[in-house]
């Protein structure tokens, strides 16, 4: 007999008027119980966020600042926790997702219900050069701390299973949340499923913000490989003095 997966999304939002909606709707095409968590937005993200409540489309919980990403998604899994869900569709509110791989995503994590389904991005034009740049620094690490398991540890856009997730000990709370609990989870003996999701930059014009800073982000992410691999280099000298399995 499968496992019961309950699956609600988590839309972490920061500053996302012109296109929180739009990733709101496209996620209750697939599925109906949407969280957006509000990480400390002005006024226009704030109100665009209590419209989203208003409506009926999602339950809008609000931070009293800005905490970063991380912790806006940790706070969506302990309200997914508390609402009952085994599972947490989370995706980015910037709307550079195509959700058309929702239907694959919920697929994947019930046929394989303690499994971290990971998406990795198929990228157009509109994909700018530091990210990708950031991209192959952090897909350095990650092959080394997990095997080669995980296939891109940055995209937002994945499904959890929530009880694995909230105890993986992941410490960011901002840019580096995403590829830490990855790497956690994969350590940890977590089953990971890759899977493609289209991604398209959006303009100014368009509603496109991006929270990402080249410089910051990279070294923060530089930091969170160090500590991690430190972690993993003094597990291997225990282990082999049989200390620690």
């Amino acid at each position: 007999m499968s496992a019961l997966v309950l699956v609600a999304a988590v839309v972490p939002t920061l500053d996302n008027p012109r296109t929180v909606r739009a990733v709101v709707e496209g996620i209750r095409a697939h599925l109906t119980d949407v969280i957006v968590v509000d990480d400390g937005s002005g006024a226009e993200g704030r109100a665009a966020c209590e419209a989203l409540q208003r409506d009926g489309l999602a339950i809008v919980h609000r931070l009293d600042r800005n905490r970063g990403k991380g912790a806006a998604v940790k706070a969506g899994f302990d309200l997914a926790h508390e609402r009952g869900f085994t599972h947490v569709f989370q995706v980015d509110a910037d709307g550079q997702h195509d959700l058309a791989c929702l239907p694959e995503f919920l697929a994947a994590a019930r046929q394989h219900p303690e499994a971290l389904v990971l998406g990795y991005p198929v990228y157009d034009e509109t994909a700018p050069a530091t990210r990708k740049t950031a991209r192959q620094v952090t897909k350095f690490w990650v092959d080394r701390e997990t095997g080669g398991r995980v296939r891109d540890a940055m995209i937002g856009c994945r499904i959890y299973p929530l009880a694995t997730a909230r105890t993986s000990g992941t410490r960011g709370n901002r840019m580096d949340f995403d590829v830490e609990i990855a790497v956690r989870m994969a350590r940890a003996g977590v089953e990971v499923v890759n899977l493609p999701v289209r991604v398209r930059y959006l303009t100014a014009a368009e509603g496109g913000i991006s929270h990402f800073q080249p410089v910051r982000d990279i070294v923060r992410l530089s930091w969170m490989h160090s500590r991690l691999c430190t972690g993993i280099s003094i597990r291997w000298v225990l282990r082999k003095v049989g200390v620690a399995r």
